[in-house]
């Protein structure tokens, strides 16, 4: 499977180029164009509970796409809702989490699962559960904004508002804590709660936040009466 990513960091687009018989997963409605001889299977992704419980509580589509070149190589582009970019993680018998909302695709060989991220992802605002992706292949992650990767040697800490995360590896811990000492500084700054990753491994962080934005929107919505 070859791949590039087109129109960089604004307007991202995935390129895939299949070979016969190979098969890429996508996130529902991620399709822009394909080949004609790219044959579309929609499925629930392991199962109709296992699609119930990844769309109830991991705020993922229910269904998931294939896409599978039949006959001769093909292309599929594939774009996020949001403008903004898309990274392609090359896994290696690892494992990665995935923010809600974050998931582009991913190669047939990576396993997605819904993990149960406890308080932690409760309280710092990514939902109770977060999507793991593992195994050997590509993976396709999109934010909105561009994205900006960091590398934290073994031991060292970063502080990440908990709207701009969109994956880390398995191998980062993080902990949720206020953005200053006290609670009072913490919401008057407009920060709340961040988290504090711990490495090694990678983060990969959004330059925007989809929240912030709503937020800064609702004072110029019209209200009746």
């Amino acid at each position: 499977m070859e791949h590039e990513v087109l129109y960089a960091p604004s307007y991202s687009v995935a390129r895939v180029v299949l070979e016969a018989g190979e098969t890429l997963r996508g996130e529902s409605g991620a399709m822009v164009s394909m080949s004609p001889n790219i044959q579309i299977e929609s499925t629930t992704g392991g199962g109709l509970l296992k699609g119930l419980f990844r769309k109830a509580v991991g705020g993922e589509s229910f269904f998931q796409t294939t896409f599978t070149a039949e006959g001769s190589p093909g292309e599929v582009l594939l774009a996020p809702q949001a403008p903004g970019d898309i990274r392609v993680i090359e896994l290696s018998a690892e494992a990665y989490y995935i923010q809600s909302g974050s998931f582009l695709g991913c190669s047939s060989s990576i396993e997605l699962d819904t993990s149960f991220g406890g308080a932690r992802s409760f309280f710092s605002g990514e939902g109770l559960f977060l999507l793991k992706a593992s195994g050997t292949g590509g993976l396709f992650v999109s934010s909105y904004g561009a994205i900006h990767e960091k590398t934290l040697a073994s031991g060292e800490t970063y502080v990440v508002d908990t709207t701009h995360i969109v994956a880390f590896a398995e191998t980062v811990n993080y902990s949720v804590k206020k953005a200053a000492k006290g609670w009072f500084s913490s919401i008057t700054s407009g920060e709340g709660l961040v988290c504090e990753y711990t490495g090694p491994g990678k983060i990969l962080l959004q330059t925007r936040s989809v929240q912030s934005l709503v937020s800064w929107l609702i004072p110029f919505i019209p209200r009746k009466g």
